[in-house]
This record gives C-alpha cells, sequence and structure tokens, in this order.
C-alpha cells in the first residue's frame, strides 16, 4: 500500500504534461444535433463560395488598376490569336518564321489603315456639299415645324437654340478641363499603341516560349492540365476572332447594300466604318449608324433616313440577338444566353473594353475548366485534339476515342 501511495506521489511530483491523464468527454451530439445538416452543409459552401468571391473581387480590382498594361496585353493576344494562322500559313509554305510574321502584321496594319483611308478622303472631298445639305437640311426642318399643327414658333425655335447654346456654356468648365487632360489620354493612347504593337511581335515570335515559361511556374502535377488546357484556350481564342471577322463583314455588307439600295451616297465607306465600329463593341454600332442616318438625312430627305434608320436598327437587332449569340456560342461554345450576359455584365463592370474582351475570357475559361474537369490530361502522352470539321467551328479539344480510352482508365489514370 506503502508503496502505491509512494509511486502515486512520486508520479504526482515528477510527471510531465504529456504523461497527464487524459480526461475522455463522450461526445453527447448536443451541438450537432442543434444546427441542421441542411444548414451544415450550406456554412461550408457558404465561406468556400465567399474566399472564391473574395479572390475574384480582388483579382478585378488588381486587373482595373493595371488596365493601362492589361488592356494593351489583351489587346495584343488577341491581335496574335486571329494573326498565327496565316504565319503558320506562309511558315508552311516556305517563308522564313521573320519574314511571315513581318508580312502578316504589316500586311494587317496596312489593310485596316487602306480602309480607314478610303472612307475618311471619300467623306472629307464631299465635306463641302455635306455641310451646305446640312444647312439646307435645317433650313427645311425648321420651316416644317413652322407649318405643322403643333403652331411652333420661330421665337420658339430660336430659344430651344439658345438654350442649347447656353447648357453648352454652362458645361464649359467641363470640356476645358476634357481639353487640358487631352495631352495625358494621347500619351496614354499612344503607349498602349505601342506596348500593344511589342506584345502582339514577341507573343508571333516566342508565343511558344513564353507558353513554356508559364508552364514551368506551375506545379509539376499540374503542369500537364495547364499545358493542355493553354492549348484549348488557344484554340477557342483563334476561333474568337475569326467569327468576330465574320460578324462584321455581315454588319457592313447588311448596311452597305441597304444604303445601296436607298440611293443613299457613300454607301462604300458606311460599309467600311460599319465594317471597324464593329470591333468596338456599343460605341463602335452607335456611331457608324448614326453616321450612316446622317448622310441619308441630309441627302436623301427623313423618308430615307427614316428607311436608313430602320435598316441600320434591324441589322444591330440581328447581330446582337442572333449573330451575336449563335454564331459566337457555338464558335467559342458557350451559350447564347451567357454571352449575352456575359457582355453586359463586362459592359457594367469595366465600359468598352469589358465589353470587347467578356465573351473571349469567358470562352477561354469555359473551355479551359472543361478540359480540365474531362481528366484527360491524367493519361500520359496524350495531347488534345479539336473535333474535326470546319476551321471556324474547331473549338472543343477533344478526340471522342480518346475521350473514351481515358474513360475506361481512368481508375488506373496517375494522379
Amino acid at each position: 500500500m506503502s508503496d502505491t501511495t509512494k509511486s502515486s506521489w512520486w508520479q504526482r511530483l515528477f510527471q510531465t504534461p504529456s504523461d497527464e491523464p487524459v480526461v475522455v468527454i463522450e461526445d453527447s451530439g448536443v451541438d450537432e444535433d442543434a444546427v441542421p445538416r441542411g444548414m451544415r452543409i450550406a456554412g461550408a459552401w457558404g465561406w468556400r463560395i465567399l474566399v472564391i468571391a473574395g479572390v475574384t473581387a480582388l483579382a478585378v480590382f488588381l486587373v482595373i488598376q493595371l488596365r493601362l498594361i492589361v488592356i494593351p496585353l489583351l489587346i495584343g493576344v488577341l491581335v496574335a490569336a486571329l494573326l498565327t494562322p496565316l504565319v503558320n500559313f506562309l511558315h508552311r509554305h516556305k517563308w522564313p518564321r521573320g519574314l511571315a510574321i513581318a508580312a502578316a502584321v504589316l500586311g494587317a496594319l496596312v489593310a485596316v489603315s487602306g480602309l480607314l483611308a478610303l472612307a475618311i478622303w471619300q467623306i472629307s472631298r464631299q465635306f463641302g456639299e455635306v455641310r451646305d445639305r446640312t444647312v439646307q437640311s435645317f433650313d427645311d426642318l425648321k420651316e416644317m415645324l413652322l407649318q405643322s399643327p403643333l403652331h411652333v414658333t420661330e421665337a420658339d425655335i430660336n430659344a430651344w437654340i439658345q438654350g442649347l447654346f447656353g447648357s453648352i456654356q454652362q458645361d464649359s468648365q467641363v470640356l476645358v478641363s476634357g481639353a487640358l487632360s487631352i495631352g495625358s489620354t494621347l500619351g496614354h493612347v499612344a503607349t498602349g499603341v505601342f506596348l500593344s504593337l511589342f506584345c502582339l511581335l514577341f507573343i508571333l515570335i516566342d508565343g511558344r516560349g513564353i507558353w513554356r515559361w508559364v508552364v514551368r511556374l506551375m506545379p509539376r502535377r499540374a503542369r500537364s492540365a495547364v499545358d493542355g488546357a493553354g492549348t484549348a484556350g488557344w484554340s477557342t481564342l483563334t476561333n474568337y476572332a475569326r467569327t468576330q471577322i465574320l460578324v462584321a463583314t455581315i454588319d457592313a455588307a447588311g448596311i452597305g447594300i441597304g444604303a445601296f439600295a436607298l440611293g443613299v451616297p457613300l454607301a462604300a465607306p458606311i460599309a467600311v466604318l460599319v465594317f471597324l465600329g464593329a470591333f468596338v463593341p456599343i460605341v463602335g454600332a452607335v456611331v457608324t449608324g448614326a453616321v450612316a442616318v446622317f448622310i441619308a438625312l441630309v441627302y436623301n430627305g427623313w423618308a430615307i433616313a427614316l428607311f436608313m434608320l430602320g435598316i441600320v436598327l434591324l441589322v444591330q437587332q440581328v447581330e446582337g440577338h442572333v449573330l451575336q449569340p449563335l454564331l459566337m456560342g457555338s464558335a467559342v461554345k458557350v451559350h447564347p444566353l451567357a454571352v449575352v450576359l456575359v457582355v453586359a455584365g463586362g459592359t457594367l463592370l469595366a465600359g468598352i473594353p469589358g465589353a470587347l474582351f467578356a465573351v473571349p475570357i469567358a470562352a477561354v475559361i469555359n473551355v479551359m475548366v472543361r478540359y480540365v474537369a474531362s481528366g484527360v490530361w491524367k493519361t500520359p502522352g496524350l495531347s488534345p485534339q479539336v473535333v474535326p470539321g470546319s476551321a471556324l467551328w474547331q473549338t472543343v479539344p477533344r478526340n471522342p476515342r480518346v475521350g473514351s480510352s481515358a474513360r475506361k482508365k481512368g481508375a488506373q489514370a496517375p494522379e
């Protein structure tokens, strides 16, 4: 008995904290039962969604803060996706790589500059006549208002004109401040143009090397998935650029043919402006459509101008609700509703740049996520293949036989 007491006393005196007896309290389950299982699952999903939303918001904030760098980079990537097939075609036909890149870039610059110069030249050549017809149209409108049943007097018209000029004078401070900041704006534009050009050239010259460097930044086990997803995203981006050119061509042809059929002069410059403006969402369509209606008004009168306005609205509605959702959605494998929603969301978040890059970014992310989720990258020796068919619709990188074999071997696929 004494030994037992001594041992107990000795143990109590020299025992370490780790030697202390562990008191086990049975879990009564009261706390878990107090929170329903559905609430626990919702909470687990909720905090994960909040983390993802926070990271996404931080990424969007950084992109907005670095927009003077990010926007030129995205423009360079988009133009590179458009010119890469041409460069590869020339290179396959025995052109040196550098010469093929120079020919593609210079050809694109010459084509765009030529179309723009043609439109500006034809419009400026008839500027005097447009000015005279504008004055005549204003006088006709004034005479029509004076003789209309609205009982509008010349004093009312003069009061409206004076009010318009008064509003402009009241906003003169804003106009002056905008004029003072135009130097900075032009500097930003020039910097963005040169940065886009440099990004374009380096992507065309060493795009594969840049991508390999990016892949090497990833963990070794994730490199195969990242590489395959990047290849799939690049294929989708290339198809987006081609489809955008197709949509712009259809818009230009529709409005140009409509102007020619109505007898509106400068139909060719109008078509060129519509084609170039189609690449600038919202603003491009509004400005080029307004130019077409204005020319129809000053040359052909109100009736033809209303018909021209109807044609412009019809073409833009077909583009916005048919061509963009169906052609673009089919080309980038994004649902038509998603195309409309991402364009609206991009416009709300970042204005014109957001509308311009919303669809390609959503399409690339969609295809990359689908590729990673498919698990094809887990099978060694397999590379992403493209669905056979027209080049316009080659977007989803998969091979039916490869996919089936990969699914069969899914249990033995390396992690």
